[in-house]
């Protein structure tokens, strides 16, 4: 049998939780799922196999980065993103809507899209749902981004709500703009990203636009921009509710392992953060007990791994590395260092994953959650 261009299947429930599987042509994707996060067509200190072997199903590409180096017309023109970086399963692009408005130099927003300056070299480009389709098709990409527009938090009413519903007109766009590249969206996705900031109402408004529209998935977008783990949790209490529950949702941007217990616990389904790689790369590695940063002196003569039950290679085997050897190899500067440390954080994310896949089908979710949370915020090293 030919592969489903798309389907999810939820296997299990525990309260809002579910474990699931969503299949695509180019493999499964077993939820919830945390996407490693490739932004220049590498998921930075790590080879394409070890983050397979790491137990990810899935990674993330970033349209904005993409589009300015080497551009998404040259990736075309070399077999695709897959091809190019090694990565045979499936790939989500975001629509580099929140790099535009983050990374870039004076913007310019209309209805039309977002002009903005490469933080490159100043070049002015411009994003509109139209553009932000044409690149990810480009690319390749297997899940594709409706192009949004963000607000940082805090943010007046009057903004939030602008934003929001030039959100959903220009998600209208992206659906039609997806469409007409029927060869892409054959065998591709188009997720909407539900906006309106803190407020339930317009949260509402925006789900109910996106139900209208029609999308694979959902996204749950403008959160992890400053507001707080406690805000997102009580956004995220009603969010995924107002959501379709046959499709899978996905809280964008997020985040730390107690956000992502926390954000399972209410109902979603896939999650991507930086966290993991830029953390490795500057020297904290998480553990079930927390955060560490092997900068601390404390770890220069310290000959236990970084977690006694991670079961990463840096962990646990024959080729597992001490406290004090990342301590030397982090201080020095060494890219070892960098590549180990990443390697790590990359496993224990996907052990937790599992971890949380496994705890929804056996019913004891809520157990876990507070078994993981204790010891994760109960000691720091």
């Amino acid at each position: 049998m030919t592969a489903p261009r798309f389907q999810f299947e939820v296997h299990a429930r525990s309260g809002k939780a579910r474990a699931g599987t969503i299949r695509m042509r180019r493999g499964d994707i077993r939820t919830p799922a945390f996407m490693p996060v490739g932004t220049a067509a590498t998921v930075k200190a790590m080879r394409a196999s070890e983050v397979r072997a790491a137990g990810a199903d899935i990674i993330l590409g970033n349209t904005y980065h993409l589009m300015l180096r080497p551009t998404a017309e040259r990736i075309h023109r070399l077999g695709g993103l897959h091809h190019f970086m090694g990565w045979e399963r499936p790939i989500l692009t975001d629509s580099g809507g929140y790099q535009v408005m983050s990374l870039s130099g004076l913007t310019k927003r209309t209805e039309e899209g977002v002009t903005f300056a490469s933080h490159l070299d100043g070049s002015r480009h411009l994003m509109s749902p139209e553009r932000s389709m044409e690149i990810q098709r480009l690319l390749g990409s297997d899940i594709v981004m409706a192009f949004d527009e963000l607000v940082a938090l805090p943010a007046p009413r009057e903004a939030v709500q602008a934003a929001m519903e030039r959100s959903m007109r220009w998600a209208a766009r992206s659906r039609a703009a997806f469409d007409a590249g029927t060869d892409h969206a054959a065998g591709a996705a188009l997720f909407g990203i539900q906006q309106g900031g803190l407020d339930e109402r317009l949260r509402a408004e925006s789900a109910t636009a996106l139900r209208a529209i029609g999308f694979d998935g959902y996204a749950i977008g403008g959160l992890a921009v400053g507001e707080g783990q406690k805000a997102m949790f009580g956004v995220l209490d009603y969010a995924t509710d107002q959501l379709p529950a046959e499709a899978p949702r996905y809280l964008m941007g997020v985040g730390k392992p107690d956000d992502i217990v926390g954000a399972v616990c209410r109902g979603v389904d896939m999650f991507d953060c930086v966290l993991p790689t830029r953390s490795g790369r500057n020297g904290q590695a998480f553990t079930h007990d927390g955060p560490l940063n092997l900068r601390n002196a404390a770890h220069a003569e310290d000959l236990r791994p970084l977690d006694a039950d991670c079961h990463c290679p840096v962990c646990h085997g024959p080729h597992a590395t001490s406290r004090a050897y990342l301590h030397h190899l982090v201080k020095a500067g060494e890219m070892l260092g960098a590549m180990l440390m990443t390697q790590h954080n990359i496993g224990f994310y996907q052990q937790l994953m599992g971890d949380l896949r496994a705890a929804v089908a056996g019913g004891y979710l809520a157990d876990f959650a507070d078994r993981f949370l204790a010891r994760y915020r109960g000691q720091r090293g």
